[in-house]
């Protein structure tokens, strides 16, 4: 009798466990795979036509911290590594460990806004196909490098039949995130000009910051998922600043965190949190890189880090991939709707 009766109560106790779980709102975690030919190109340093890679370090090495937390989360793949075969098992091996595989555009280039209709079209379809050759998962979700996009963006991927796009930052201090970046880079004058919209303008900070639907000239629909910054204060909370603000202080990084935390649950927002490779590993590891802002943190003291923040994202959100938030966001009703700029 009493061991029933304690069968029981473990019975009611797991599924009372999985409906807290439930019931948590969910934060889509996701990674944007810049490789490290992509941050030399942005920067404007030379010897990136020779796509130097660091995947075969960085791969095994995020996947066994996310193995270890019991994580799945998006990949956003540019297509110039998947096309080169030196890099194919790295690329496969994130696919085989179950996480989601997304398009991060071919070329990576921070002034995608300004492509034609047809150079958008084979930027999309050539970076879609290749991804989808090596990995076996055909990209749903599309995300700009540096944030960029444009009405002729959301008409392509509508047209494509992609579920979402997750290019926008609603955040207020692009226009000084932008003012570093030229700062601490090698680029020419015609390079800054071609990049002066990235990370986005001031009005971009007034953007939705909840997930809502592109309405395209042809009546077609596309998801928006926004990278999330802090309701009210639209300042950003990705895991780079907060690398960043734990240099000064960890109790101040946690307090940011818990502020960020705070405010998008007062103001039902379901986070969509971003990550970088460099937020994950660090100059001890890359040293090509160790010159680069934040790679003198060790990769230990990163992953610690990492670690710590989804812990804490944890107790108060269910963690997805991009792919499983956006299900459960296509099943709720109410969304606004935004027509596509011209």
């Amino acid at each position: 009798m009493l061991k029933s009766s304690l069968r029981v109560l473990r019975v009611i106790y797991k599924k009372t466990q999985r409906s807290t779980k439930m019931s948590k709102p969910y934060l889509s975690l996701s990674l944007d795979m810049d490789n490290q030919w992509s941050y030399m190109k942005i920067h404007g340093e030379e010897g990136w036509e020779d796509y130097p890679s660091y995947l075969d370090i960085f791969v095994p090495h995020v996947l066994q911290v996310l193995k270890e937390l019991d994580l799945k989360i998006t990949f956003f793949i540019v297509g110039q590594d998947a096309a080169f075969e030196k890099n194919h098992q790295y690329l496969r091996q994130i696919a085989d460990a179950g996480h989601d595989i997304a398009n991060h555009s071919f070329k990576h280039e921070t002034w995608l806004h300004l492509y034609s209709k047809e150079e958008m079209k084979a930027e999309i379809d050539s970076a879609h196909d290749i991804i989808h050759e090596v990995t076996g998962k055909a990209p749903t979700g599309f995300r700009g490098p540096g944030f960029s996009w444009s009405g002729t963006l959301l008409e392509v991927l509508a047209e494509k039949g992609y579920k979402y796009d997750a290019s926008t930052l609603p955040t207020v201090i692009g226009p000084l995130a932008r003012l570093y970046y030229f700062s601490t880079s090698n680029l020419t004058k015609e390079e800054k000009e071609d990049r002066k919209e990235i990370f986005g303008k001031f009005s971009d900070g007034f953007k939705k910051l909840k997930p809502y639907f592109w309405k395209t000239n042809k009546n077609q629909k596309l998801l928006e998922l926004p990278v999330t910054t802090m309701p009210v204060f639209r300042i950003p909370f990705h895991l780079s600043y907060l690398i960043y603000i734990s240099n000064i202080s960890p109790l101040l990084m946690m307090l940011y965190l818990n502020i960020a935390i705070f405010l998008c649950k007062v103001t039902k927002t379901e986070p969509s949190f971003l990550l970088h490779p460099l937020d994950l590993i660090g100059g001890d590891q890359i040293t090509s890189l160790a010159f680069f802002p934040g790679m003198n943190v060790s990769s230990e003291r990163k992953v610690f880090l990492f670690k710590k923040v989804m812990r804490k994202l944890g107790k108060h959100f269910t963690l997805t991939d991009m792919n499983g938030h956006v299900d459960d966001i296509y099943d709720k009703k109410g969304l606004k709707t935004v027509q596509v700029p011209s």
